[in-house]
């Protein structure tokens, strides 16, 4: 989480903070989920209780952003998030 807020210039605490919040905030919290899901393979529940929230929201948001990575630029956004999240945790245990 903290790498995703780094990577977008937004605060950590915003992205944990409960309830809704502006569309930009949110939109980074739904990348960190995806990436988090398809990169650390973590499961729906450990992604939804590490963003404050449950795995139906996490379900959302992997499918929002799936979809929304047909635009070109969105996609060079999250493949370079996700390039930079599985090389800080290429040498831990999350993902092997």
């Amino acid at each position: 989480m903290d790498l995703v807020a780094a990577l977008f210039n937004v605060r950590g605490r915003d992205l944990r903070r409960p309830g809704r919040c502006t569309v930009g905030v949110a939109r980074v919290r739904q990348i960190g989920m995806y990436v988090a899901h398809v990169v650390l393979r973590l499961n729906m529940t450990e992604v939804g209780r590490g963003f404050g929230r449950d795995r139906t929201t996490v379900q959302y948001a992997c499918q929002l952003i799936e979809d929304m990575r047909d635009d070109p630029d969105f996609d060079r956004i999250v493949s370079v998030t996700e390039q930079v999240v599985a090389a800080a945790f290429r040498h831990t245990e999350v993902l092997r």
